[in-house]
C-alpha cells in the first residue's frame, strides 16, 4: 500500500513487508509481525535544492534491535514524484538505493539513500518553466521490508505496515513561520542566545524569481525560499552565526516576483523588517540585505527606497537593465545615489542575467561598491549553471584583500 504525500501537510506513507501480502522470503514461522511503524523522510537543502537523503523508521518501541541483523538489503525504498499542478506524468518514479543502515541513539532505524547534486530521484521541488516557479512535489514513498530484523534476545521481527510521517529538514525547520500585517509571508531564524547588551544583527534574504508564490494557482507556501537553495540557510549556519555573533535571518516570500513591481514590494519588505526589529532583540544599526537574481534587483531597490535602513547590501546576479521595453529596472541616477555599502557578486558565464549589463554596470555606478566576478559556478567539484553565483555567497567564498563577504558585512554599521 502506497499513499500520496500531500505537498502542504508533507506526509509520507509506505508499504510494509507484510501489508496484506505474502512476499517471498518473509514468511517465517517464528517471525513476530508488528502492527505498524511510523517513519519520516529526512531531507537536506543542497546547493542545487532540497533532496530526501534518508528515511528514519520509528522502531524505538519494538525493543532493543540487534544491529548485526541490519543490512542495506533489509529494506527497499521506492519514490515517485508528481507536480501539484499541470502534467500528471511523474517527474521521477524509481527505486532509491539504500547506501547505509544504522540505529540512532533512540533505537530508530535510519536508512541513508543515495543522493548527490544533480542526481535524479531525490528532489522535493520541481520547476515549471511556463510558470517560472519551483513547486513542492507530491511524493509517494513506498518502503518494503525484505528480511526480518532481530531483537537482541533473538526474536525476528517483520513490520506489517509503515505509517505517515513528515518531511524533516532541521535547517529549514529552524525557521519559524510568520505573516506580516499586510499579509506577506516570511520565515525567521532566531539565534540561539539573546545578547546581554544591545541587539543582534538582522540579515534580510530576498529570494530569486523561482521561489515566489503563484497566486493564480493558489500556491503561496512560504517554503521554497528555504528549500530551493542555501541562500538564507547559509546565514544560519554555525560559521555565519559565529561571524555575526548571532544573527536573525528573515526570508520574505513575494506574492509573485520582486521585479514585477519593486516599488510596491519595497514597503511590504520594510514592514517585515520593522516588525522583526520591534518584536525581537535586533540592533537597528546592523540590518543587512542580500538577495539573488530577482532578489539581487530587490536588494538594490531597497537601498534606493530606504537609504538609511541597511548597513550593507549584497546583490547577487541582480537585474538593473531593461527587460525589453527600453526602461531600466533601476535607473542610473538611482544607482549612482545609493549610499549603502554594497558588494556585488556574479559569474561571467551567467546566461540568464547578463553580468556586464547588470552587475558590472551597477558596480560602475554605485559609489564605493565592491564586486566579485567568477568565471563559472563550481562547488565541491560540481559545475552549476552560471546564474547560480549565490552558491558562493552561501559559503562565504567571495573575498577581497583577504576579507570574506560575511566578515565584511558583519563589520558594517549604519
Amino acid at each position: 500500500m502506497a499513499m500520496l504525500i500531500n505537498r502542504r501537510a508533507v506526509l509520507a506513507v509506505g508499504a510494509g513487508a507484510a501489508a496484506g501480502l505474502a512476499l517471498p522470503g518473509l514468511a517465517h514461522a517464528d517471525s513476530h509481525h508488528t502492527p505498524s511503524v511510523g517513519f519520516t523522510l529526512d531531507a537536506v537543502t543542497l546547493d542545487g535544492g532540497e533532496q530526501v537523503t534518508g528515511v528514519t523508521l520509528d522502531t524505538s518501541r519494538l525493543g532493543p534491535i540487534d544491529p548485526a541483523s541490519l543490512k542495506t538489503s533489509t529494506f527497499s525504498v521506492h519514490a515517485k514524484a508528481t507536480l501539484p499542478i499541470g502534467s500528471t506524468e511523474p517527474v521521477y518514479d524509481l527505486d532509491r538505493p539504500v547506501t547505509a543502515i544504522r540505529l540512532d541513539h533512540r533505537g530508530r532505524i535510519v536508512l541513508s539513500l543515495s543522493h548527490a547534486e544533480g542526481q535524479t530521484g531525490g528532489a522535493t521541488l520541481g520547476y515549471i518553466p511556463g510558470k517560472g516557479r519551483n513547486f513542492r512535489l507530491d511524493l509517494t514513498y513506498t518502503i518494503t521490508q525484505n528480511a526480518p530484523i532481530a531483537l537482541r534476545h533473538g526474536r525476528p521481527v517483520t513490520i506489517s505496515r509503515f505509517v505517515p510521517g513528515r518531511l524533516a529538514n532541521p535547517e529549514v525547520d529552524a525557521f519559524s513561520h510568520h505573516v506580516s500585517g499586510s499579509g506577506m509571508k516570511y520565515r525567521l531564524y532566531t539565534p540561539a542566545r539573546s545578547p546581554r547588551h544591545g541587539g543582534r544583527p538582522l540579515i534580510v534574504w530576498l529570494h530569486g524569481g523561482g521561489e515566489g508564490a503563484s497566486l493564480p494557482d493558489n500556491y503561496y507556501d512560504n517554503e521554497t525560499t528555504l528549500r530551493a537553495n542555501r541562500g538564507a540557510l547559509g546565514f544560519a549556519t554555525r560559521e555565519a552565526q559565529q561571524i555575526f555573533n548571532g544573527a536573525y535571518v528573515v526570508a520574505p516570500q513575494s506574492t509573485s516576483a520582486w521585479m514585477q513591481d519593486g516599488p510596491r514590494f519595497a514597503p511590504l519588505i520594510h514592514e517585515i523588517v520593522q516588525e522583526v526589529v520591534r518584536g525581537h532583540s535586533v540592533d537597528p544599526e546592523r540590518v543587512y540585505v542580500a538577495g539573488c537574481s530577482n532578489g539581487g534587483y530587490m536588494s538594490m531597490k531597497m537601498t534606493t527606497v530606504y537609504p538609511t535602513t541597511f548597513a550593507a547590501s549584497v546583490p547577487i546576479c541582480g537585474v538593473v537593465a531593461s527587460l525589453g521595453d527600453g526602461s531600466p529596472l533601476i535607473p542610473d541616477a538611482e544607482l549612482a545615489a545609493i549610499s549603502t555599502p554594497t558588494w556585488l557578486v556574479t559569474s561571467l558565464d551567467d546566461t540568464t542575467v547578463d553580468p556586464q549589463a547588470n552587475t558590472v554596470h551597477a558596480h560602475n555606478l554605485i559609489p564605493g561598491s565592491s564586486m566579485t566576478l567568477y568565471d563559472n559556478v563550481v562547488w565541491n567539484g560540481h559545475q552549476f549553471p552560471g546564474h547560480w553565483s549565490w552558491i558562493y555567497v552561501a559559503h562565504n567564498d567571495p573575498s577581497i584583500d583577504g576579507t570574506h563577504i560575511w566578515q565584511w558585512m558583519a563589520q558594517q554599521r549604519r
